[in-house]
């Protein structure tokens, strides 16, 4: 039914289907999701929105009604603790409310760590996207029109379809992609797109989406279409680089913002496979403990742990050649979130410079679905994170990281990360990295 977070651009070459999507395909095969140890469409549910529904039950909480085209969004956006400088931007006709959407008209998608939420000019719904402790994402509308019992109705069984595909590890879960589209916003390739994460070029995001913000020289897939029929996977990139504003693409009165920041959209593309690599080995934990299988089940548990590992650590992060600059207060904000250790550190500061963060870590390790993993699970992450940072695994993969880059990420963890195991703190009065990381110097 719904596709929150959507397929979306390419340039001058044919669109593959996704990044990475044959590997994925084949690493994390389908898995029930009415196992009896997920049972993903029963299961009460322990989301934002679940919880924001039950605070209006209760009186706790009231959506005020905006009487024009917000309507309940910013009182939503509120409650849910979404910040308004998240906005994206997305023209190409997709999700269910597919003919609202334009390049004229595009819709709107707000997220922090937790939920995203899309909304499209004159729209029926609004969409919502919702991260469980355990289960993965949940998914809901609410009604657009003034009610006197605003209710969030769960729809997912309908959304599944678009959103448990190999792009999201088989697993209820999120993705952002890349898609030609015509100047209307029609794909010119239906079905296809590059799904992103933090190991694509940024040569090739954000076709589909609106862009605001700078990379210098390096051009991107942004506020770009396909102009002509007879050549349907070449975009025109004319006036669609290094953009602040949007107001000669289309009336951004209409918006909450007049934004589609480039950094949001950065760190949205990071936290959807994060995502769904902590729900896959939950739900795969969970299922083998509950079929007595664990034992039978290490070799996997370990393929798994590199996995999410690898990632956390952005392993293969696409490299930023040219300093990247947002148009929004989000890289400012975003930044507040998350806790800090004694000398100011945050996973959640920016680089921006050569990569996405500061401290190549991924925030999401403060995530609750993190904290709700199946122990066995989040202590085999725990084991190979120290290795990779205290210096005693030496993986090539790994070599980005370098010395002073793993000892900063083990402080700010000791200091801001409750549930640590004990070895993590054993030595943290000493030097936490024994060596240089492989192919990094020594300063």
């Amino acid at each position: 039914m719904m596709k929150l977070l959507i397929v979306l651009g390419s340039m001058s070459v044919p669109l593959i289907f996704a990044f990475g999507i044959d590997d994925d395909a084949k690493n994390f095969p389908y898995i029930p999701m009415d196992h009896s140890a997920s049972d993903y469409i029963s299961r009460t549910q322990d989301d934002p929105v679940a919880r924001l529904q039950k605070r209006i039950n209760r009186g706790q909480v009231k959506l005020d009604y905006e009487p024009n085209q917000a309507g309940y969004l910013p009182a939503v956006l509120k409650a849910l603790q979404v910040n308004v400088d998240s906005q994206m931007l997305v023209f190409s006709r997709t999700s269910f409310q597919s003919y609202r959407i334009s390049t004229k008209a595009p819709r709107a998608l707000y997220f922090n760590d937790s939920v995203a939420v899309g909304v499209v000019q004159g729209g029926d719904l609004l969409e919502f996207a919702a991260l469980d402790s355990q289960q993965g994402v949940n998914f809901y509308t609410l009604d657009a029109r003034k009610s006197a019992a605003p209710t969030f109705v769960r729809r997912n069984e309908e959304c599944v379809g678009c959103h448990l595909i190999p792009g999201t590890l088989n697993v209820p879960g999120l993705m952002v992609s890349s898609v030609i589209t015509a100047p209307e916003g029609l794909l010119r390739f239906p079905g296809g797109g590059l799904i992103i994460d933090s190991r694509t070029p940024i040569e090739d995001r954000w076709g589909g989406w609106y862009v605001t913000g700078t990379t210098g020289t390096v051009q991107h897939r942004g506020n770009a279409v396909a102009p002509d029929p007879d050549r349907p996977n070449m975009l025109d990139l004319r006036g669609t680089q290094n953009l602040t504003s949007l107001s000669a693409k289309f009336n951004t009165d209409n918006y909450l913002a007049p934004t589609s920041d480039m950094v949001a959209l950065m760190t949205l593309e990071h936290q959807t496979r994060m995502t769904n690599l902590i729900t896959r080995i939950g739900w795969e934990v969970r299922i083998a403990q509950k079929n007595g299988e664990l034992r039978e089940s290490q070799a996997r548990l370990d393929f798994l742990t590199d996995e999410i590992v690898s990632y956390m650590l952005f392993a293969g992060e696409a490299k930023i050649r040219e300093p990247i600059t947002g148009a929004s207060t989000f890289t400012r904000t975003f930044q507040k979130r998350g806790p800090r250790d004694k000398r100011g550190r945050s996973l959640r500061d920016f680089d921006l410079q050569t990569r996405l963060f500061r401290f190549p870590l991924s925030y999401m390790i403060y995530s609750q679905p993190f904290d709700s993993l199946p122990d066995i699970a989040k202590q085999k992450i725990y084991r190979r994170l120290y290795d990779v940072l205290s210096g005693k695994e030496q993986d090539p993969r790994f070599g980005a990281l370098r010395a002073e880059d793993r000892q900063a990420i083990l402080e700010i963890l000791r200091e801001t990360k409750p549930g640590l195991p004990s070895y993590w703190k054993a030595d943290s009065q000493s030097p936490a990295v024994a060596q240089c990381s492989v192919n990094a110097s020594c300063n």
